[in-house]
């Protein structure tokens, strides 16, 4: 009977095989992927924390820049209104201030009028003064001197006499 390297080759195997159910290897391998599995199985339960919780931030995050765009909104809001109201309050001031000046215009027109006729009435009267002085120097004589003297004696006489 001849062995043959088959045959030699089946009982190397099965003596492998039975060396590694003795050592117990497949129970060290099988040990070796249950932890792998339940690592594989914690990073799994730690990704999808952490995932929650990336979202979690994400919504608040979004939460807090809507607000934040609301508020700015309001406060650019807030700001054009005060801008008009400024604006609305400049403009009145502006127009008061021009009310006033015309005001102060027309008084000072008014007053230089009224002086200028003033003046007017002054150099009338000074030329009317002056032509009549003239007059009466030139038709006064001895003669209409004394007439008016006596009239204003005349005068006199009857009002105290």
């Amino acid at each position: 009977m001849e062995i043959t390297a088959t045959e030699i080759a089946f009982v190397a195997l099965v003596l492998f095989i039975g060396l590694l159910v003795y050592l117990k290897v497949p129970e060290q391998v099988m040990k070796a992927l249950d932890a792998r599995s339940q690592a594989i199985a914690k990073e799994l339960h730690d990704a999808r924390r952490l995932r929650e919780e990336a979202e979690a931030l994400l919504a608040d995050y979004q939460a807090k820049r809507a607000a934040a765009e609301a508020d700015a909104k309001a406060i650019v809001e807030s700001a054009k209104e005060q801008a008009a109201a400024v604006a609305e309050e400049t403009r009145k001031s502006m127009m008061a201030a021009m009310a006033r000046r015309e005001k102060q215009a027309e008084d000072r027109i008014a007053s230089a009028e009224s002086k200028a006729a003033d003046d007017v009435r002054a150099a009338a009267v000074e030329a009317a003064v002056a032509a009549a002085e003239r007059l009466i120097r030139e038709r006064m004589n001895d003669k209409a001197q004394s007439a008016l003297i006596d009239e204003g004696v005349a005068e006199l006489k009857r009002k105290f006499g």
